[in-house]
This record gives C-alpha cells, sequence and structure tokens, in this order.
C-alpha cells in the first residue's frame, strides 16, 4: 500500500528537480549570449538582415 503512495510522490519530486535543473542549464547557456531578467533570456544581437 505505501508503495502505491510512495511512486507519485517520487515521480513529483524527481519531476520538479529535472525543471529546476533545465531552467539553470539554461540560465547558463543564456549569460553568454545575452541578460537574464524575469526567467526570460534577452539577448542584444540583431537577426541577419
Amino acid at each position: 500500500m505505501f508503495g502505491l503512495i510512495r511512486l507519485p510522490i517520487l515521480l513529483m519530486i524527481a519531476f520538479i528537480v529535472g525543471v529546476f535543473f533545465e531552467r539553470s542549464n539554461q540560465r547558463e547557456a543564456c549569460e553568454a549570449r545575452g541578460d537574464w531578467q524575469d526567467g526570460l533570456c534577452v539577448t542584444v544581437d540583431k537577426p541577419n538582415e
């Protein structure tokens, strides 16, 4: 019985940890190209004209 309760809880924890891990990777990638503001990557590069 405890296994049925434990499985969704562990899946939820793993999902949340994965989201924060990916956000951290995106922030590091953004620092090489632009600024991280309010959860968004703002670049100063102009697109090819």
